[in-house]
């Protein structure tokens, strides 16, 4: 984008005879982002235009607009001028009480969504989504992505990376409006422990790396030489019941893990990565656990086939 940014500012400089304030450069950044104006096209047709027609009727929509009823592109229209000034100075009048009452914190729920997360961390979001949101798929080249968090803050929500996702312009403003998800006790459920669970209380000198949600350790009867265990804190069953930002989690660890092995062994050639869940597919237990077995020329006689092992007649093919 800095090919577009860079002659915006050098126009808007030479423009205002060679010198010009940050917020004047900015607004002209802004009036040349098409990413921005689709995103408000999206709020004027689906929040304030569905209001100002939909519920209150005071607007029409037409092609590729929208008009006041009444009012037509020929000139007729039923306000005098003097009427028309009178409502706009009362449109006027009522965003400068509604500013002047809230204060600088007007936009704080834009600059929570956004502003406070740091553009390195926004980047390595957008860098795990392969720069694809992460609900329709659709690249960034051709809609703008956002960062937007995954358990909203006021749910008790982290800035962390693992509670954030990549979702285009229109996901996530259908998300605010629409996602009807009941986030109640979602935070307080990462504590839940279960006495008795061998990896809900595990003594701390053998857990190898940790995040917020989840840990590692060493596999206590290991396939391979650093085969690794990767553990969601809260206690639970099976994977299909994780948490996105758990999943999240347990993904940084794995790519975490991976990477410390392959420094201290240069013998490691590949990984297994799986999860046994329920009893039928050969799950002990019953705390979701995701195992990272390092590979190595000649462990086996024959690797072909990988994790179709689990059903052995199976596995070559």
């Amino acid at each position: 984008m800095s090919h577009i940014y860079q002659p915006v500012m050098l126009k808007e400089l030479l423009l205002k005879g060679g010198q010009s304030s940050v917020e004047d450069i900015s607004k002209s950044l802004l009036a040349h982002d098409q990413s921005q104006i689709e995103y408000y096209e999206q709020i004027t047709k689906n929040m304030v235009g569905k209001v100002l027609t939909d519920n209150n009727g005071i607007t029409e929509r037409i092609k590729d607009g929208t008009r006041i009823k009444g009012f037509s592109v020929s000139g007729y229209q039923t306000l005098s001028s003097d009427e028309i000034k009178s409502l706009v100075d009362l449109c006027e009048t009522k965003i400068k009480e509604f500013i002047d009452a809230r204060g600088s914190d007007i936009w704080d729920h834009r600059r929570r969504s956004s502003g406070y997360i740091s553009g390195t961390l926004q980047y390595e979001v957008l860098k795990r989504a392969k720069f694809r949101c992460e609900l329709c798929g659709i690249m960034d080249a051709d809609k703008a992505l956002q960062v937007d968090h995954i358990l909203p803050r006021n749910h008790g929500g982290t800035d962390e990376i693992i509670n954030l996702q990549a979702l285009c312009y229109s996901c996530n403003a259908m998300k605010r409006d629409r996602d009807d998800t009941d986030f109640r006790g979602v935070a307080e459920s990462y504590d839940n422990r279960e006495q008795g669970c061998i990896f809900c209380v595990v003594e701390e000198g053998r857990v190898t790396a940790s995040n917020t949600l989840a840990y590692a350790i060493r596999d206590k009867f290991p396939v391979t030489e650093l085969h690794t265990l990767i553990i969601p804190k809260r206690h639970i069953a099976g994977m299909f019941d994780l948490y996105q930002p758990e999943l999240n989690a347990i993904h940084q660890l794995i790519k975490q893990i991976k990477d410390e092995i392959l420094k201290v062994d240069k013998s490691v050639m590949g990984f297994n990565v799986g999860v046994n869940d329920g009893q039928v597919a050969g799950q002990t237990i019953f705390h979701c656990h995701f195992h990272l077995i390092p590979r190595r020329e000649g462990d086996t006689n024959n690797p072909r086939g990988g994790v179709r092992g689990v059903i052995e007649r199976k596995r070559i093919y």
